[in-house]
């Protein structure tokens, strides 16, 4: 799921019942890592900028964050690894490994939604 609005707010209702994390990154590199459980926004940031999160738990996977290649409180990594961190955190909440083949062999169905 590829949240529209800023935080992914207006697409809270679709996590009911269950959680989705989605990691998305435009073309200028702006991106968002949003994990959200029963309608409730535990955590969004830019993969970029970990250091800014916000939602109800924005510091309850920081180990698991600076663990897995999160540059918490250096200001200019030398090289940017919050790409694969992003896919690395997604893959510690979720269980699924985002492979290649993963990737290339699975069927995605792709639809916009109104929302109002």
């Amino acid at each position: 799921m590829a949240p529209a609005a800023p935080a992914g707010r207006s697409t809270l209702p679709a996590s009911a019942g269950t959680s989705w994390i989605s990691h998305f990154t435009n073309i200028n590199a702006v991106g968002t890592f949003l994990w959200a459980e029963d309608q409730v926004l535990r955590l969004c940031f830019d993969p970029m900028f970990p250091e800014d999160r916000w939602g109800t738990g924005p510091d309850e996977l920081l180990d698991v964050m600076e663990r897995i290649g999160f540059h918490l409180n250096e200001e200019a990594p030398e090289t940017d690894l919050s790409s694969p961190a992003a896919f690395a955190l997604a893959e510690h909440l979720t269980g699924v490994a985002i492979t290649p083949a993963l990737l290339q062999e699975t069927t995605f169905t792709c639809a916009p939604v109104q929302i109002q």
